[in-house]
């Protein structure tokens, strides 16, 4: 009996995959896009245990096993990369989050529809532009001599400030710089959230009395808390993560000690330095550790009564 039921039970599945079976095609080139270009390539992650020879290939080089995590973990720069990444991460976060959450509700309370559509499209251009441009721009404005800003800090009689050459003025350029570029684009989850808040809520608030304020408060802001926490665990898994742009085209050799972060301590050893298993190593390390960050935030959030999303 349990045969029969178990094969009936495939058949019936044969049937409803059939009756789906458009949806399924559709969904194969991003079946193989996965399997080609993510899961295949993981293989290389055993470069990070062998003392890797690009003659050799992956399949010829020698296994080493942790020796080569020991001597990552044994240099300085390292460490200090992983401090930097942190200390940087932490900031644009402490920053650009509520900032985020702050603008999507202003742009939320725009009546005009045309002057919202174009208030948005404004805010979310900076996204679309390369890095390069961003530093370029940047450049222009806070370096001593030509910049702009300072330019006008000395007209109106105060001492240039050293934006990118001193290294609290570097981070507070660089979340600037991240601020104005991702700020606009972070708004777009957001704003869809608040598209879902039932509008009864407001109504019954109007008639009771409540301010625009009071209704802000106690039902606009409940009402995303789900979306804000779910934000909140995906940034904080990325705290060891950080773009290699910014910091390696905003950083300079006066600034090293705080712009040498996990993405461009990487790109020196693996790329400038031909160091594949150190590189791999520790991209391996990096992933490692977001993933344990990600489960410990989530965790966090379902034991303060909040949804996670493992």
């Amino acid at each position: 009996m349990k045969k029969r039921s178990r094969i009936e039970e495939f058949r019936r599945t044969l049937v409803k995959a059939w009756n789906y079976k458009w949806i399924y095609i559709m969904l194969l080139p991003v079946m193989l896009y996965f399997i080609v270009f993510r899961y295949a390539p993981m293989y290389g992650i055993t470069i990070a245990f062998k003392d890797y020879n690009i003659f050799k290939g992956v399949f010829g080089s020698p296994w080493v096993g942790l020796d080569v995590f020991k001597k990552i973990f044994s240099n300085k720069n390292f460490w200090s990369a992983i401090k930097n990444t942190f200390v940087l991460n932490l900031t644009a976060l402490a920053v650009s989050f509520p900032l985020t959450i702050i603008v999507s509700l202003m742009l939320n309370e725009i009546a005009g529809v045309k002057f919202k559509k174009v208030t948005q499209s404004i805010l979310y251009l900076p996204h679309f532009i390369s890095w390069v441009v961003v530093a370029g721009i940047a450049t222009n404005l806070f370096t001593m001599q030509e910049g702009s800003i300072n330019a006008v800090l000395q007209r109106m009689g105060f001492q240039p400030i050293p934006f990118l050459s001193s290294e609290g003025w570097w981070i507070f350029t660089y979340v600037i710089c991240n601020v104005w570029k991702e700020i606009g684009w972070g708004t777009i989850i957001y704003l869809a959230a608040l598209a879902g808040v039932d509008e009864t809520l407001y109504e019954a608030a109007y008639l009771d009395g409540a301010t625009k304020f009071q209704r802000l408060c106690y039902i606009t802001v409940p009402g995303i808390k789900s979306v804000i926490v779910t934000m909140l665990i995906l940034n904080i898994s990325k705290m060891m993560s950080i773009g290699l742009d910014a910091p390696l085209l905003l950083g300079n050799s006066k600034v090293m000690g705080v712009s040498e972060v996990i993405s461009t301590y990487t790109y020196r050893i693996g790329i400038v330095k031909a160091q594949y298993s150190q590189s791999t190593a520790i991209g391996l390390f990096q992933s490692v550790v977001n993933i344990i960050i990600l489960v410990a935030a989530d965790r966090f959030a379902k034991a303060i009564g909040e949804e996670g999303i493992i």
